[in-house]
């Protein structure tokens, strides 16, 4: 499945007193991911909730394997893991500059329309570009 990959250097602010990455910064990341993702394969956040639909998270699974800490330059890797239905799910790989794995994680969101708060099937524009 189509995939995307980000740098992101870990900011001061992202870290705890043991100075390693706060554990909830780690689905900021994903999220990252997950929007230059989007934005790589032609889909806008911003269209979609113009088009009347939001795609809220519903599941989140984080799998911490190693910690990073601040001014680490880390990876995420966003990959599609099926095609779209009502829908969309992601698998993440976040590593080290080394390529050594930091977290795995994956992400389910489901196309809702705003009017009704009821889940719709993806919209087709977005089958066609991840297709």
């Amino acid at each position: 499945m189509k995939f995307d990959e980000i740098q992101i250097r870990v900011r001061y602010g992202e870290t705890d007193q043991m100075g390693v990455v706060y554990h909830g910064n780690y689905a900021l990341y994903l999220e990252m991911g997950r929007i230059e993702w989007l934005r790589k394969f032609g889909i806008s956040y911003k269209k979609m909730e113009e088009d009347g639909i939001m795609l809220p998270v519903i599941s989140l699974n984080i799998n911490y394997k190693k910690s990073a800490g601040y001014d680490d330059l880390i990876k995420v890797k966003t990959q599609l893991k099926k095609t779209p239905t009502a829908k969309i799910e992601f698998e993440y790989e976040i590593t080290d500059e080394n390529g050594e794995i930091l977290t795995t994680a994956e992400t389910t969101l489901v196309f809702i329309d705003m009017k009704t708060n009821r889940p719709v099937r993806a919209p087709q524009y977005i089958l066609d570009l991840v297709s």
